[in-house]
């Protein structure tokens, strides 16, 4: 079994010390195969916040855990004009990873990274033909019994919010992007983005969406906090089709486990076991 721990929204610049205190707690005792960061390190994008984060992502590695690690919106500075379009990532390449499309493999996963960050955008996000080449590379071959995740800041479909049936908006290209994920047999799609944490299978949210399993996170470390949420990341157990997930929210003083959710694949979709069946 495999284990990841999913952050991301981490704000730093607007993120709350003690909670950013507790998570590195958690990470060190919990000591997950991998820790994904989906986007958001900074409020916006400036040295200081990004000395922060750099320290942060420092802090974990230097516990031994691996880090793969994807810029979001926020990372791109706004009101630096000319750094926004003529260097928008320098800052996150220099302070957090100079890779923008990282990959990690173990024994159980294979997990890809993927900027959806683009400068000429406030806040949404987009991908390239190439970058969805890269997802058909990166995946390609066999790897029997491997977990294949492929992690971005901005979901690659609208995502329902609120109680209203209110859709978020759509990364460019997402209609190509959904579909070179499902030619190259992508298992799980992490991202971030809307500080709400979810997981529902993407066949049951977009027509043509293909087999993956979409699991959403919350803000993990900032008081930027949405529709009644707290701060909250993702605990994932992964194993050969099967997948476990807890969601810990921020309770006063700590971290709290939410009610945990097993999933099985049984080769074409996603299916939610009973609450008797155990995690993987």
């Amino acid at each position: 079994m495999a284990t990841i721990a999913h952050l991301s929204d981490v704000h730093f610049g607007r993120h709350d010390p003690e909670v950013v205190a507790a998570v590195e707690a958690f990470l060190a005792d919990k000591r997950p195969n991998l820790v994904v960061i989906s986007g958001d390190f900074t409020q916006r994008a400036r040295v200081n916040q990004y000395k922060e984060a750099c320290s942060f992502v420092d802090r974990i590695e230097d516990m031994g855990l691996p880090v793969l690690a994807v810029p979001g919106n926020h990372d791109v500075p706004l009101y630096d004009v000319v750094q926004r379009f003529v260097r928008p990532l320098h800052r996150y390449k220099r302070f957090i990873d100079d890779d923008l499309c990282p990959y990690w493999e173990n024994d159980e996963l294979q997990v890809l990274g993927l900027n959806t960050a683009r400068s000429f955008t406030i806040k949404d996000g987009s991908i390239s033909l190439e970058q969805m080449q890269l997802i058909r590379e990166a995946f390609r071959g066999d790897a029997e019994g491997k977990t294949r995740i492929l992690v971005t800041h901005h979901p690659l479909f609208a995502m329902p919010i609120g109680d209203e049936g209110e859709l978020t908006k759509v990364v460019k290209r997402h209609t190509d992007a959904l579909l070179a994920s499902a030619e190259a047999g992508v298992h799980i799609l992490l991202a971030g983005h809307f500080h709400r944490a979810y997981t529902k299978s993407a066949r049951e949210i977009v027509e043509n969406a293909g087999p993956a399993l979409v699991i959403q996170a919350g803000t993990a470390t900032s008081t930027r906090l949405r529709g009644g949420e707290q701060q909250s990341f993702n605990w994932i157990e992964a194993h050969r089709g099967s997948v476990g997930i807890e969601v810990h929210a921020w309770e006063e003083d700590r971290f709290e486990p939410g009610k945990p959710a097993s999933f099985g694949y049984d080769g074409e979709n996603w299916h939610l076991k009973p609450a008797s069946a155990v995690s993987p």
